[in-house]
């Protein structure tokens, strides 16, 4: 095992299987030199307390539920990633994250939910690493109708 899953390890948390696509024309990150772009994640998520892979935000999800899920959600690309490229200790830096809240038009706290993935990055790989440019914006109905969906780009170390 490497440090960082390690670390997660320490933080409580394992990495759950990765996110099986339903159709085979899309893949959970795609590598272009040292860049993963990571696809939209949001549905088998590890079940976590509080953890909501269904609902809308300002009907029946709180933001404390919407904290828990895309954190889940985070942990689900990071299996991904490690799939990717074999280990997490390989991140170079976490460059942006989007993420997306079923919500409600007049919910307004989707930088709250969102923040549920950005602390557990900024936790687990410090502030040089972990800390991101980032998005969270609010969206009238998400696939399936997930909670919250995120995905962004991650740089890797170059030939690894």
């Amino acid at each position: 095992m490497n440090n960082i899953e390690n670390k997660l390890k320490s933080m409580g948390y394992e990495l759950p299987k990765p996110f099986i696509f339903p159709n085979k024309n899309r893949r959970g990150c795609v590598r272009v030199n040292n860049m993963l772009f990571i696809s939209g994640h949001g549905l088998d998520l590890p079940q976590l307390k509080g953890v909501r892979q269904t609902g809308k935000f300002g009907i029946d999800i709180t933001e404390d539920e919407g904290y828990a899920t895309a954190r889940a959600v985070m942990l689900t690309i990071l299996a991904t990633v490690k799939e990717e490229i074999g280990s997490l200790d390989k991140v170079k830096q976490i460059v942006r994250i989007f993420g997306m809240c079923n919500a409600t038009p007049d919910f307004v706290t989707m930088p709250r939910i969102i923040d549920g993935a950005s602390d557990l990055l900024l936790e687990l790989f410090g502030p040089e690493i972990g800390c991101h440019a980032r998005t969270a914006v609010g969206m009238s109905t998400l696939p399936r109708g997930m909670a919250v969906e995120i995905n962004g780009e991650i740089e890797v170390w170059a030939n690894e």
